[in-house]
């Protein structure tokens, strides 16, 4: 059996707690915006997509300020269908959105982006939810104009191109994409597009920081610019991480807090550990233990649940004054880790709804990183929500997950987090930065034993 820090024994709850709630900022958070602008059919959107492609990184996306146009009336409609609607000046575009939304994505929120009918000329009524991007290239041919946009662009990129090639562009796509025709087209190419470029889109060339001829063919141009985002990310990456390893050292000494409870180590609790920690442990008895450990833990994790009186009366005609809850509870894996914890909530709670967070460690860095999200649309209105990982060493992604349960509106008291091991400098910065949340472990860990349990849960 073994000995050492992962076998102490830990008393239920520990009574003192944080009162000063720390400073916690996910990589996201302000984060860069890289303007695009130049004439319609320039190539703009192709050397964005190029730029993406370059880097490769599900954090780095592209925001069309296509979605901005704002609808039209109906007289405005019939003009537009003639071609004898300008859809190219700055009054077309709804800019007070397009900040704010940017507002929302620097601030680190979920940000609506509307979406909009270019054949119907109208904005629909579903929206894309975007979050957690930590670069978006923004464009369109005014990305450059708006003052308040102007001043939170990190780079300022304006696309030149031959104006017979825009124009070719122009005709190919609004015709296969947009329901016109070309004569249609090229009737608001000289009535709008051309005077709006010589009015408003050529003079953004004076505040652009790159100048790009040529669009997606100009791959030195390309490369500068994808050398550029690199940079910014590798620098927001050790900002993270510098502010992870302050948390550290910040609650280092401080006492747990009081709304962490860990599981009191009983023979029966003991002798599962045991089993889960020995070399000789088959797989199948493995998982076998770890669910029964699962579903001790979920159990007192809905002990933080609330729940209101009922009478109800019994077969036998008693009266009995009990409890039932008070609302919905759900649960939030953090996968892979959280997925082997789900057993053992279906066996507690059999129809509890459960969301998906893929949080990795960057393997150069060790910064977490989120790569993908579900979570249930009114998941703010859940009474508890219980947030599962098998194992939390530095506390990083625990950081990560909570601030994204609290970005989606869930408060930070109906979070309940579940963990089989809980790192002890890792816990306690969860608690000192989100202090009402709950914690629910089965014991103490070494703050940089490596994740294990769930390789020997999937035996992989």
């Amino acid at each position: 059996m073994l000995e050492g820090p992962l076998m102490e024994l830990v008393s239920p709850v520990i009574s003192t707690e944080t009162t000063q709630k720390a400073h916690y900022a996910p990589p996201w958070q302000d984060m860069s915006i890289i303007g695009v602008a130049g004439s319609s059919g320039s190539g703009k959107t192709s050397l964005a997509v190029e730029i993406v492609k370059s880097l490769s990184l599900p954090w780095v996306i592209i925001l069309s300020m296509d979605s901005f146009y704002k609808s039209l009336t109906s007289e405005q409609n019939a003009l537009a269908h003639a071609n004898e609607y300008d859809l190219d000046s700055p009054s077309s575009l709804d800019f007070d959105l397009l900040v704010e939304r940017l507002q929302e994505l620097k601030q680190g929120k979920r940000a609506d982006i509307p979406t909009y009918s270019f054949e119907q000329h109208q904005r629909q009524k579903e929206t894309v939810s975007i979050y957690s991007p930590h670069v978006v290239i923004l464009e369109g041919i005014l990305a450059l104009q708006d003052p308040r946009v102007l001043d939170m662009l990190d780079l300022k990129i304006f696309v030149e191109a031959d104006a017979d090639v825009c124009l070719s562009r122009r005709i190919v796509r609004d015709v296969r994409d947009r329901g016109r025709t070309i004569e249609g087209t090229i009737k608001q190419w000289f009535a709008y597009v051309k005077p709006v470029f010589q009015q408003y889109v050529e003079p953004q060339r004076i505040v652009a920081d790159v100048i790009i001829p040529r669009g997606m063919k100009n791959k030195m141009a390309i490369t500068m610019v994808v050398n550029q985002i690199r940079q910014l990310l590798e620098e927001k990456s050790a900002r993270h991480n510098a502010e992870l390893m302050r948390l550290g050292r910040q609650v280092e000494d401080e006492p747990f807090s009081a709304r962490i409870e860990f599981m009191e180590q009983k023979p029966q609790v003991r002798a599962m550990s045991t089993i889960l920690r020995s070399p000789t442990t088959e797989q199948v008895d493995f998982a076998f233990y770890l669910d029964r450990l699962a579903a001790l833990l979920v159990e007192r994790a809905l002990d933080r649940h609330h729940f209101v009186p009922v009478h109800v009366t019994t077969p036998q005609e008693l009266q009995y004054n009990g409890l039932r809850s008070s609302g919905k509870v759900s649960a939030v894996a953090i996968l892979r880790g959280g997925s082997c914890l789900e057993t053992g909530l279906k066996r507690t709670l059999p129809d509890c709804l459960t969301g998906r967070l893929l949080i990795q460690s960057n393997y150069r860095t060790g910064e977490p990183e989120l790569h993908f999200l579900k979570l249930f649309p009114d998941i703010a209105s859940h009474e508890t929500v219980l947030l599962l990982d098998s194992q939390m060493s530095s506390g990083g992604a625990a950081l990560m997950a909570v601030r994204i349960l609290v970005d989606h509106g869930v408060e930070e008291k109906k979070i309940v987090f579940v963990t089989c091991l809980a790192g002890r400098i890792g816990v306690k910065r969860l608690t000192s930065v989100f202090p009402e949340i709950s914690v629910v472990a089965g014991n103490v860990a070494d703050d940089h034993e490596e994740r294990w349990i769930e390789k020997r849960y999937f035996g992989c």
